[in-house]
């Protein structure tokens, strides 16, 4: 097996990019080569495979059956004994119907306008700004002016100012905040596809790529943030994250603890800061092979996560099948990621969403999640060998939450892949000034359903209308 092992390393480092000569001298006897090995077979997503490949190998086709029932329990067992599926009974049950509102939507020209032409289709003024960090990248913000407070609103991973507005006029948060009279300002990660650029550097240089959301919190949020409040001329503004929106806030607010004055109020929809518990098959499958996949990916220039390959077809087979239906609920990796359940999900309005997500992300801000799901701290990037050198210790700082004495609000719900209960309660009770935490009154509510959900208006907007009131 070891032998297969090796050809595998082989070809998934040529086809991972994109087919080039890749000349590297392998001997199997290498100390190196050995050890990278070792890590592949602690890693259920390749430990399976390099089993089932060993055992067609040495069977012949007649092994080809009971091999990928090998493989499926492999994977089955990694996520201790309980494989989640997207595609389950009441969806089903609903098949006719998700097909026909699905191909009802194909028509809607959403899917392809821009961000500004959503917002300005649906009735409001839009406006497009630049802002540059410390570090020299180039962020782009979205407005839709008024006269009311300054609201922020951040977006997760691989997401984008986009999902605050292609919701809809009824759904979309961007919306419903500009009709309450707030002066919404939606920000943009570097690496997404409104922040893709830098003063210096480009995007196929590999140094571009090396942040992971550490650098968004301590570099990104404090550039736009200062930006809004020079534009308003005001002296502090409120604060919407969602997923990773909330994991950079703390970041900022606990290495840059200033800021905090500058925040009269944060939500935080679906917290994500200790992840002990994340029920996400694919963070947990990657977890405990993550600085393996980190140096792999380095090596061979792998640096933007582009969310079609071979690795995220193969668990789409094994989280969604091969039915119609996973072409239309599988097809995008967010969902991959996080889940989603057929009571809130707009089927018709599923083209729109995939028409502007996901934005962009690097492979480090990934990597940091994992490490964090390892660890089960809310720690800087761990960088293994060299941390004595950068941090002066052999393990990474920890992020003082207590030093976070913004006014902070925590929304999450029972059936969030990455923002378990436990973790959000973990949470509550590190922040130096949380306030409270809400509990979404529908237990089927996932983490999508924040931003995307049918009845986020009731279920989310008025009570986050009620807290931004008192502050």
């Amino acid at each position: 097996m070891r032998n297969f092992a090796l050809i595998v390393i082989v070809i998934i480092s040529t086809n991972q990019v994109g087919g080039q000569l890749i000349r590297y001298t392998l001997s199997s006897t290498s100390t190196t080569v050995s050890a990278l090995i070792d890590m592949f077979y602690q890693l259920p997503i390749f430990s399976g495979p390099f089993r089932v490949a060993e055992e067609i190998i040495s069977s012949g086709r007649g092994a080809i059956t009971g091999a990928i029932t090998s493989l499926s329990g492999t994977v089955i067992h990694a996520l201790g004994g309980h494989l989640p599926t997207l595609i389950n009974k009441t969806i089903l049950k609903h098949f006719d119907d998700i097909v026909a509102d699905y191909h009802a939507g194909l028509g809607n020209e959403d899917i392809t306008l821009s961000i500004e032409k959503i917002i300005e289709k649906y009735n409001h003024k839009v406006e497009k700004h630049f802002v540059t960090t410390e570090d020299q990248y180039c962020l782009t913000l979205f407005r839709i002016p008024n006269k009311g407070p300054a609201v922020f609103l951040m977006h997760g991973l691989l997401g984008s100012s986009d999902d605050f507005v292609v919701a809809g006029p009824e759904g979309g948060l961007a919306f419903l905040l500009a009709r309450e009279g707030y002066d919404v300002w939606m920000g943009n990660a570097r690496g997404n596809k409104h922040s893709k650029q830098h003063l210096i550097l480009n995007p196929s240089d590999a140094i571009f790529w090396d942040f992971s959301w550490h650098e968004i919190g301590y570099y990104d949020l404090p550039a736009m943030i200062d930006y809004v409040l020079s534009s308003k001329n005001t002296s502090s503004l409120k604060y919407i994250g969602y997923s990773q929106g909330t994991t950079t806030f703390f970041v900022m607010t606990s290495e840059r603890p200033e800021y905090n004055e500058k925040i009269s109020a944060m939500i935080a929809l679906s917290p994500v800061a200790f992840m002990t518990k994340v029920r996400s098959p694919i963070v947990r499958l990657f977890t405990p092979g993550t600085p393996l996949i980190y140096y792999i990916t380095k090596i061979f220039g792998i640096h933007e996560f582009l969310p079609d390959n071979n690795v995220i077809r193969s668990l789409k087979f094994l989280l969604c099948g091969t039915l119609p239906l996973a072409e239309i609920l599988c097809s995008n990796v967010i969902f991959l990621f996080t889940g989603f359940g057929y009571e809130q999900l707009n089927v018709t309005n599923l083209p729109v969403l995939y028409g502007h997500m996901p934005a962009g992300a690097s492979v480090k801000q990934i990597v940091h999640f994992g490490q964090g799901t390892m660890s089960g701290d809310f720690k800087m990037f761990d960088y293994g060998y060299f941390n004595l050198k950068l941090y002066g210790n052999k393990e990474p700082p920890h992020y003082h939450l207590y030093k976070v004495v913004t006014p902070v609000y925590l929304f999450y719900s029972d059936e969030d892949w990455l923002a378990h209960p436990d973790d959000v309660e973990k949470l509550y009770s590190s922040l130096g000034n949380a306030k409270e935490m809400y509990k979404v009154p529908f237990e089927p509510f996932t983490h999508v359903d924040f931003i995307w959900g049918k009845d986020v208006k009731t279920l989310i907007y008025e009570k986050l209308k009620t807290i931004l009131l008192t502050h």
